[in-house]
Protein backbone atom coordinates (compact mmCIF):
# COMPACT_ATOMS: atom_id res chain seq x y z
CA UNK A 1 0.00 0.00 0.00
CA UNK A 2 0.89 3.78 -0.53
CA UNK A 3 0.67 6.67 1.72
CA UNK A 4 -0.94 10.03 -0.21
CA UNK A 5 2.49 10.48 -1.72
CA UNK A 6 2.99 7.32 -2.83
CA UNK A 7 5.56 6.28 -0.73
CA UNK A 8 5.48 2.30 0.08
CA UNK A 9 4.20 1.54 2.87
CA UNK A 10 4.46 -2.12 4.97
CA UNK A 11 1.10 -3.89 5.31
CA UNK A 12 0.39 -4.51 9.11
CA UNK A 13 2.35 -7.11 10.44
CA UNK A 14 -0.79 -9.64 11.16
CA UNK A 15 -1.41 -12.90 9.48
CA UNK A 16 2.66 -14.01 8.92
CA UNK A 17 3.00 -17.45 10.80
CA UNK A 18 6.43 -19.26 9.51
CA UNK A 19 4.48 -22.05 11.25
CA UNK A 20 2.18 -22.11 8.27
CA UNK A 21 4.17 -24.18 4.94
CA UNK A 22 2.53 -22.21 2.75
CA UNK A 23 4.11 -18.89 4.29
CA UNK A 24 7.38 -20.84 5.35
CA UNK A 25 7.89 -21.81 1.74
CA UNK A 26 7.46 -18.06 0.38
CA UNK A 27 10.30 -16.66 2.97
CA UNK A 28 12.15 -19.43 1.89
CA UNK A 29 11.80 -18.77 -1.48
CA UNK A 30 12.40 -14.57 -1.18
CA UNK A 31 15.66 -15.49 0.81
CA UNK A 32 16.91 -18.26 -1.79
CA UNK A 33 16.25 -15.96 -4.68
CA UNK A 34 17.97 -13.13 -2.84
CA UNK A 35 21.22 -14.97 -1.60
CA UNK A 36 21.71 -16.44 -4.68
CA UNK A 37 21.56 -13.12 -6.54
CA UNK A 38 24.07 -11.89 -4.02
CA UNK A 39 26.18 -14.65 -4.86
CA UNK A 40 26.28 -14.39 -8.42
CA UNK A 41 26.38 -10.31 -8.13
CA UNK A 42 29.48 -10.83 -5.90
CA UNK A 43 31.27 -12.96 -8.85
CA UNK A 44 29.94 -10.21 -11.16
CA UNK A 45 31.94 -7.54 -9.03
CA UNK A 46 35.03 -9.66 -9.10
CA UNK A 47 35.30 -10.16 -12.64
CA UNK A 48 34.50 -6.68 -13.27
CA UNK A 49 37.56 -5.66 -11.00
CA UNK A 50 39.74 -6.79 -13.84
CA UNK A 51 38.44 -4.38 -16.13
CA UNK A 52 39.14 -1.40 -13.95
CA UNK A 53 41.17 1.68 -15.43
CA UNK A 54 42.67 2.06 -12.39
CA UNK A 55 43.91 0.20 -8.95
CA UNK A 56 41.92 2.98 -7.36
CA UNK A 57 38.57 1.75 -9.19
CA UNK A 58 39.65 -1.86 -8.95
CA UNK A 59 40.05 -1.31 -4.89
CA UNK A 60 36.40 0.12 -5.25
CA UNK A 61 34.47 -2.62 -7.03
CA UNK A 62 36.22 -4.81 -4.35
CA UNK A 63 35.26 -3.31 -1.47
CA UNK A 64 31.73 -3.46 -3.12
CA UNK A 65 32.12 -7.54 -3.99
CA UNK A 66 33.32 -7.89 -0.10
CA UNK A 67 29.77 -6.47 0.90
CA UNK A 68 27.71 -8.56 -1.36
CA UNK A 69 29.54 -11.87 0.44
CA UNK A 70 28.34 -10.27 3.40
CA UNK A 71 25.24 -9.77 2.54
CA UNK A 72 24.79 -13.53 0.93
CA UNK A 73 25.82 -14.80 4.66
CA UNK A 74 23.34 -13.03 6.39
CA UNK A 75 21.22 -14.78 3.99
CA UNK A 76 22.46 -18.04 4.88
CA UNK A 77 22.78 -17.40 7.97
CA UNK A 78 18.65 -16.76 8.43
CA UNK A 79 17.83 -20.11 5.83
CA UNK A 80 19.20 -22.14 8.34
CA UNK A 81 17.93 -20.59 11.01
CA UNK A 82 14.77 -21.87 9.57
CA UNK A 83 16.17 -25.32 9.39
CA UNK A 84 16.68 -25.00 5.64
CA UNK A 85 20.19 -25.83 3.73
CA UNK A 86 20.59 -22.62 1.82
CA UNK A 87 22.08 -24.58 -1.55
CA UNK A 88 18.57 -26.07 -1.41
CA UNK A 89 16.92 -22.83 -1.30
CA UNK A 90 18.79 -21.30 -3.93
CA UNK A 91 18.68 -23.68 -6.79
CA UNK A 92 15.22 -23.14 -8.32
CA UNK A 93 16.51 -19.47 -9.08
CA UNK A 94 19.61 -20.26 -10.21
CA UNK A 95 18.75 -21.03 -14.15
CA UNK A 96 16.75 -17.60 -14.21
CA UNK A 97 19.61 -15.60 -12.33
CA UNK A 98 22.47 -17.53 -14.54
CA UNK A 99 20.56 -17.13 -17.78
CA UNK A 100 20.20 -13.33 -16.75
CA UNK A 101 24.10 -13.01 -16.06
CA UNK A 102 24.66 -14.75 -19.32
CA UNK A 103 22.79 -12.41 -21.48
CA UNK A 104 24.39 -9.19 -20.28
CA UNK A 105 27.93 -10.05 -20.11
CA UNK A 106 29.15 -6.34 -20.48
CA UNK A 107 31.94 -6.27 -22.49
CA UNK A 108 34.06 -3.30 -21.25
CA UNK A 109 34.36 -1.71 -17.70
CA UNK A 110 31.10 1.12 -18.15
CA UNK A 111 29.03 -1.50 -19.20
CA UNK A 112 29.90 -3.55 -15.98
CA UNK A 113 29.25 -0.57 -13.83
CA UNK A 114 25.77 0.30 -15.53
CA UNK A 115 24.72 -2.84 -14.77
CA UNK A 116 25.96 -3.51 -11.46
CA UNK A 117 23.77 -0.03 -10.50
CA UNK A 118 21.16 -0.79 -13.41
CA UNK A 119 20.37 -4.15 -13.70
CA UNK A 120 21.02 -5.37 -10.20
CA UNK A 121 18.96 -2.45 -9.22
CA UNK A 122 15.83 -3.57 -10.96
CA UNK A 123 16.07 -6.60 -8.93
CA UNK A 124 16.73 -5.10 -5.81
CA UNK A 125 13.29 -3.20 -6.04
CA UNK A 126 11.36 -6.00 -7.25
CA UNK A 127 12.73 -8.20 -4.04
CA UNK A 128 11.98 -4.82 -1.83
CA UNK A 129 8.22 -4.55 -3.30
CA UNK A 130 7.77 -8.62 -2.04
CA UNK A 131 9.52 -7.60 1.11
CA UNK A 132 6.48 -5.62 2.05
CA UNK A 133 4.04 -8.79 2.47
CA UNK A 134 6.30 -11.21 5.00
CA UNK A 135 6.71 -10.54 9.16
CA UNK A 136 8.92 -8.05 10.11
CA UNK A 137 12.13 -9.46 10.60
CA UNK A 138 12.71 -11.08 7.44
CA UNK A 139 11.44 -7.68 6.00
CA UNK A 140 13.99 -5.86 8.13
CA UNK A 141 16.52 -8.78 7.01
CA UNK A 142 15.67 -7.76 3.33
CA UNK A 143 16.23 -4.56 3.82
CA UNK A 144 19.33 -4.46 5.08
CA UNK A 145 20.85 -6.51 2.51
CA UNK A 146 19.32 -4.37 -0.38
CA UNK A 147 20.69 -1.25 1.00
CA UNK A 148 23.28 -0.38 -1.74
CA UNK A 149 25.67 1.02 0.78
CA UNK A 150 27.39 3.12 -1.32
CA UNK A 151 27.13 1.51 -5.07
CA UNK A 152 25.51 4.10 -6.30
CA UNK A 153 27.84 7.00 -5.67
CA UNK A 154 30.80 5.30 -6.94
CA UNK A 155 28.91 4.02 -10.28
CA UNK A 156 27.07 7.19 -10.61
CA UNK A 157 30.80 9.08 -10.29
CA UNK A 158 32.47 6.98 -12.75
CA UNK A 159 29.78 6.56 -15.22
CA UNK A 160 29.28 10.51 -15.61
CA UNK A 161 33.35 11.41 -15.45
CA UNK A 162 33.63 8.61 -18.46
CA UNK A 163 30.30 10.21 -20.43
CA UNK A 164 32.28 14.31 -19.66
CA UNK A 165 35.48 12.61 -21.26
CA UNK A 166 34.02 10.57 -24.23
CA UNK A 167 30.14 11.78 -24.48
CA UNK A 168 29.34 9.19 -27.31
CA UNK A 169 29.49 6.88 -24.80
CA UNK A 170 26.60 7.96 -23.29
CA UNK A 171 24.23 6.73 -26.25
CA UNK A 172 25.79 3.75 -26.35
CA UNK A 173 25.10 2.72 -22.22
CA UNK A 174 21.42 4.00 -22.37
CA UNK A 175 20.80 1.70 -25.17
CA UNK A 176 22.63 -0.94 -22.78
CA UNK A 177 20.61 0.07 -19.72
CA UNK A 178 17.22 -0.07 -21.76
CA UNK A 179 18.39 -4.03 -23.03
CA UNK A 180 18.86 -4.45 -18.63
CA UNK A 181 15.62 -3.46 -18.23
CA UNK A 182 14.14 -5.73 -20.70
CA UNK A 183 16.21 -8.59 -19.33
CA UNK A 184 15.44 -7.66 -15.91
CA UNK A 185 12.17 -8.05 -15.72
CA UNK A 186 12.04 -10.97 -18.11
CA UNK A 187 13.87 -12.67 -15.53
CA UNK A 188 11.21 -11.50 -12.76
CA UNK A 189 8.29 -12.58 -14.96
CA UNK A 190 10.08 -16.26 -15.62
CA UNK A 191 10.32 -16.63 -11.44
CA UNK A 192 6.79 -15.56 -10.52
CA UNK A 193 5.62 -17.77 -12.85
CA UNK A 194 8.14 -20.68 -11.64
CA UNK A 195 7.70 -20.22 -7.89
CA UNK A 196 4.07 -20.35 -6.69
CA UNK A 197 5.01 -19.40 -3.50
CA UNK A 198 6.89 -16.58 -3.69
CA UNK A 199 4.15 -14.98 -6.03
CA UNK A 200 1.34 -16.04 -3.46
CA UNK A 201 3.25 -12.99 -1.17
CA UNK A 202 1.77 -10.47 -3.74
CA UNK A 203 -1.76 -12.01 -4.81
CA UNK A 204 -2.11 -13.00 -1.16
CA UNK A 205 -3.66 -15.94 0.83
CA UNK A 206 -6.24 -16.53 3.85
CA UNK A 207 -5.43 -14.46 6.86
CA UNK A 208 -2.62 -12.75 5.17
CA UNK A 209 -2.58 -9.66 3.34
CA UNK A 210 -1.80 -8.48 -0.47
CA UNK A 211 -2.19 -6.36 -2.90
CA UNK A 212 -5.20 -6.07 -5.32
CA UNK A 213 -4.70 -4.89 -8.93
CA UNK A 214 -4.78 -1.62 -8.75
CA UNK A 215 -1.58 -1.79 -6.05
CA UNK A 216 0.03 -4.13 -8.60
CA UNK A 217 0.02 -1.69 -11.40
CA UNK A 218 1.17 1.00 -8.77
CA UNK A 219 3.93 -1.32 -8.38
CA UNK A 220 5.13 -1.58 -12.03
CA UNK A 221 4.79 2.23 -11.97
CA UNK A 222 7.08 2.26 -9.17
CA UNK A 223 9.81 -0.26 -10.59
CA UNK A 224 9.46 2.00 -13.59
CA UNK A 225 10.56 5.39 -12.16
CA UNK A 226 13.12 3.88 -10.22
CA UNK A 227 14.58 2.81 -13.35
CA UNK A 228 14.59 5.86 -14.95
CA UNK A 229 15.82 8.02 -11.78
CA UNK A 230 18.47 5.42 -11.72
CA UNK A 231 19.28 5.81 -15.55
CA UNK A 232 19.15 9.73 -15.16
CA UNK A 233 21.67 9.80 -11.56
CA UNK A 234 24.12 8.80 -14.55
CA UNK A 235 23.46 11.05 -16.92
CA UNK A 236 21.55 8.30 -19.18
CA UNK A 237 18.39 8.53 -20.71
CA UNK A 238 15.79 6.28 -19.36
Amino acid sequence: MTDPDGVLTPPEPTGFDLDDPDFRAAVVDLLGGLAYGELRAFSQLAADAELAPSLAHRSELAFLAEQEIGHYRLLVERLRSLGVEPEQAMQPFVTAIDAFHDRTRPSGWLEGLVKAYVGEGIAQDFYREIAAYVDPDTRDLVIRVLDDSGRADFVVTAVREAIEVYPRVGGRLALWGRRLVGEALSQAQHVAVERDALTSLLIGAPGRPAADLAELGRMLVRLTDEHSRRMERLGLAP
